[in-house]
């Protein structure tokens, strides 16, 4: 009996402790803040920032836990300009250290032609983001000038890279794709800029021929590369690129496309068009967490560019036993947003 018993406390302690270590969120963790970024900095801090629905400026936060960073001060770092260059459509900031210094990635357009978007950075030498001056760097220049957007950039095995979305080169120049290229500094690129992926299936193609968004995990010695596909609507859903870590990153023939999103909307779970994550872990780096936007309604009246009520959510990644990561559905909200 009491070995029963002993047996019995100790299946509990262990179904308590697994329930432990796997974090759940307080989603949404902050309200209309779309194209979200998290960096876990050595400080202990979760830096974050997003695009906000006024397209006009960039803010910067920061908390301990990722369940606070709704409730954190949002500090205006940069504002768009009142004419020329920089002056409309301020979207999906990412901030980056490198080098010992902070750099914020994102797009922006003309005030006088919004459509006419383009890659920038500002840079900060202060040891905290939130404090010092942000210096504009000027755009990310690439092999052709056209329709380009949602920078992001990694390290990997001693090469820095950018991966990027764009339209490409006419006369191929009916859909955005996803490109990457060496980077010989933090504000610029060198080589010829390589295709990885284009819009192929259907789930790519509704409404828009869109691959954009692109973020980088690299695991299990592969590298994987998420993308956000199809219109903003409850059709945006995540696809997946994936390369071994040892391949060259370089080469479209390294790369495999996901045939299939792995990561779409749930009805059973009221969540809708999910889509332009990043990539954090816990504190203790021991698990990893996709951050992402979503609506919680899928009928829109207009523009979804218009429909500020994309919420930055979060949740665990779990992973399969070939070591590929296993999204799931995006999880129903347990919190109220934050705004």
């Amino acid at each position: 009996m009491r070995t029963a018993l002993r047996c019995l406390v100790c299946s509990l302690l262990l179904l308590c402790t697994a329930a432990q270590a796997e974090p759940a969120f307080a989603n949404p963790l902050v309200a209309q803040r779309a194209d979200p970024h998290v960096t876990l900095h050595s400080d202990g801090y979760y830096y974050y920032t997003a695009t906000v629905p006024e397209y006009d400026r960039i803010e910067l936060r920061r908390a301990k836990s990722l369940d606070a960073l709704g409730k954190a001060e949002a500090k205006v770092v940069w504002r768009k300009h009142a004419s020329g260059q920089m002056g409309a459509h301020i979207w999906a900031p990412e901030m980056h250290r490198i080098d010992g210094k902070w750099y914020m990635y994102f797009t922006a357009a003309p005030a006088e032609a919004i459509w006419e978007i383009r890659m920038y950075v500002l840079e900060n030498s202060s040891a905290n983001p939130l404090e010092g001056a942000w210096t504009e760097r000027g755009q990310i220049k690439t092999e052709w000038d056209s329709f380009s957007l949602d920078a992001t950039t990694f390290s990997h095995r001693g090469q820095r890279y950018l991966v990027w979305t764009q339209r490409g080169a006419p006369p191929d120049d009916k859909s955005t794709n996803i490109y990457i290229a060496r980077m010989d500094t933090p504000t610029s690129i060198s080589g010829k800029p390589v295709m990885l992926s284009k819009p192929d299936y259907a789930w790519e193609k509704v409404k828009y021929n869109v691959n954009e968004g692109p973020a980088v995990l690299v695991r299990n010695g592969k590298v994987f590369l998420t993308f956000s596909a199809s219109a903003t609507d409850a059709n945006y859903c995540l696809g997946l690129l994936t390369a071994d870590a040892d391949a060259n990153l370089l080469d479209p023939a390294s790369w495999r496309k996901t045939a299939e999103p792995v990561f779409a909307t749930s009805e059973a779970n009221g969540q809708y068009g999910p889509g332009h994550n990043a990539f954090t872990t816990t504190p203790d780096g021991k698990t990893d967490i996709l951050v992402y936007h979503a609506r919680n309604y899928r009928d829109i009246k207009g523009d979804p560019l218009n429909d500020t009520n994309r919420h930055t959510r979060a949740q665990v990644i779990h992973w399969r036993a070939d070591g590929s990561p296993d999204f799931g559905a995006p999880v129903a909200d347990q919190g109220q947003a934050a705004h």
